[in-house]
């Protein structure tokens, strides 16, 4: 058995030494179009966001985070407007 369980060997004595082609191995499989890579999950954004750590005092941070899920990109928004820049792309 190869060092790594999820590995398949790369040359087979006997075709009954093949993995079994189960639903998980297909999951697991890339996709390919011709020989492009099929990229999957959620696509690229044209405008991509840097992760950033910032401090900032507490109740304002809790009155933010009262606002419900999104309120990262409402902080954005917010300081967006602030600095009168071009809404998002």
């Amino acid at each position: 058995m190869p060092a790594n369980k999820h590995a398949t060997p790369t040359v087979w004595t006997d075709p009954d030494d093949a993995p079994e082609l189960t639903d998980a191995f297909f999951e697991r499989a890339a996709e390919f179009d011709g020989a492009k890579l099929v990229r999957r999950g959620r696509p690229k954004a044209a405008t991509t966001k840097e992760a950033v750590k910032l401090r900032l005092d507490a109740d304002v941070l809790a009155a933010l985070r009262a606002t419900g899920d999104g309120w990262q990109t409402r902080i954005n928004d917010m300081l967006r407007a602030s600095m009168h820049l071009a809404g998002r792309v």
